[in-house]
């Protein structure tokens, strides 16, 4: 897996004013334009800043979240939330989003999931009709995805989300995780590895 580097546009960050930034960012919030899943008073908070155009963003969906979800957000041990993010191409990733939340709370995480899946077909360049067919098989039909993705005040919003993530939250590259509030130096690439992270982060004096 290669390292992980910063993919946000130098025009956003400058938008963002996080040049000659010297502050120390505080523990991300959770927000309530935010998607969680677990229980809210589970004693571990996970936050994951991702991109849906992000291939190690996609990794971790595919080989770490299953781990996360079957064994510390199902169980009530963990709640996680997802902070979006928007990496090149970033029409891609809001795209997604956008669709998303068009789909609903109850099939957010669902479409998430399956945009990230899809990653190796948008080889062809011609993504759109992929999206629009994850869109079709949950509840988004073609008049619906388009006036998602023309919707400019959900444009906004996700723009907004990223930039805040940038100018508070410090954060300028993906998938970047906080467990219990506390910046994970290396996002796992394996369930062993999450195991380790959350460990690390929850023990006495370790927030």
């Amino acid at each position: 897996m290669p390292s992980r580097r910063p993919f946000i546009a130098v025009a956003l960050l400058a938008a963002a004013g996080v040049f000659g930034a010297g502050f120390a960012a505080a523990a991300p919030a959770v927000l309530p334009d935010d998607m969680s899943l677990g229980n809210p008073k589970a004693r571990i908070e996970v936050i994951e800043y991702a991109s849906l155009s992000c291939p190690h963003c996609a990794h971790f969906n595919d080989a770490v979240f299953p781990a996360l979800k079957a064994k510390y957000i199902d169980t009530g041990k963990v709640r996680y939330t997802l902070k979006e993010f928007l990496t090149p191409p970033e029409t891609v990733a809001a795209a997604g989003f956008l669709m998303a939340r068009c789909a609903g709370p109850a099939k957010y995480f669902k479409v998430v999931d399956e945009v990230f899946r899809s990653q190796p077909r948008w080889q062809s360049g011609n993504i759109k009709p992929i999206l629009q067919e994850i869109g079709a098989a949950n509840g988004v039909d073609a008049v619906k995805f388009d006036a998602c993705l023309q919707d400019q005040a959900a444009i906004d919003a996700v723009t907004a989300r990223t930039k805040r993530a940038v100018e508070q939250d410090q954060v300028n590259s993906t998938p970047t995780l906080f467990i219990n509030g506390k910046r994970v130096a290396n996002v796992p690439l394996t369930p062993a590895d999450l195991d380790v992270a959350i460990a690390a982060a929850t023990k006495p004096g370790g927030r």
